[in-house]
């Protein structure tokens, strides 16, 4: 049954109760979950540059051929921080954080902006200020044992995270939830409504006939209610009794004649 858009909006406004009741359970499901058993995740940044020296003076050279030197580190770099070489360190200093390697790996995060020199570490978890402690403690480990593992001291810290009065959360955040939540449950509770109307094969509608029989209607039996035959019965009764007196008043005055 094709639909026109007009009558898709007559169908939504006539089953509007149906995606209302979808949309508000759905909404206040994702509202509890979030607030109450997801807890919001945090991040805090630090950024280091990585540079190319002299072996022999130690003086820092400026130009093309040690930028793309440096350019082609950053992969190394990113690689090696992430290695127990460094997280081993970084869970010394914090024993009792009581993380694993592969634990603390998966809460570091590590990027760089194409042919740059600057690498940025990022650290996750429901509280900032741990956050901040264990991004802090990577680059300062990395820019420690950078000279041991390279053989080369080529790495400057530009900033470490600072603390937040009012950090943010990057993930597991209510508002949204319940804001993606409420748009994509509006979004299926119309497609299942029209959905419905469409697989619906009910003959409900002169124009329903038409297409089904695909010949002209000539004619409707229009649907009657069982009060309306109590009123007509009531109507006829009353005609006929006044039939009845009409003929009765008619019979009298004859015979007076």
């Amino acid at each position: 049954m094709e639909l026109e858009l007009r009558e898709y909006v007559q169908l939504i406004l006539r089953r509007w109760w149906i995606i209302a009741t979808v949309v508000a359970l759905v909404t206040l499901s994702t509202g509890i979950v979030s607030y109450v058993f997801l807890k919001p995740v945090y991040a805090a940044n630090a950024k280091i540059i990585v540079n190319k020296l002299n072996d022999n003076s130690g003086v820092q050279i400026i130009d093309s051929s040690t930028i793309n030197a440096s350019i082609l580190l950053v992969n190394t770099y990113k690689e090696i921080v992430k290695t127990p070489a460094i997280l081993e360190k970084v869970l010394a200093r914090f024993p009792e954080s009581k993380l694993t390697i592969e634990e603390l790996a998966k809460k570091i995060s590590v990027n760089s902006t194409n042919d740059t020199q600057v690498i940025t570490l990022a650290a996750s978890d429901e509280s900032f200020a741990e956050a901040q402690r264990l991004v802090n403690a990577v680059v300062d480990v990395f820019k420690q044992e950078i000279p041991t593992i390279m053989n080369v001291d080529n790495v400057n810290i530009l900033y470490k995270a600072m603390e937040q009065s009012n950090p943010r959360p990057v993930k597991n955040i209510p508002e949204f939830n319940i804001a993606i939540s409420f748009l994509v449950s509006l979004i299926i509770a119309i497609g299942l409504v029209i959905l419905w109307e469409y697989l619906n094969e009910t003959i409900r509608t002169e124009k329903d006939v038409e297409l089904f029989l695909e010949v002209p209607m000539l004619a409707a039996v229009s649907k009657i209610r069982s009060k309306d035959l109590k009123v007509n019965r009531k109507q006829m009764s009353q005609i006929s009794l006044g039939e009845a007196v009409n003929v009765n008043v008619a019979q009298t005055e004859a015979r007076s004649r």
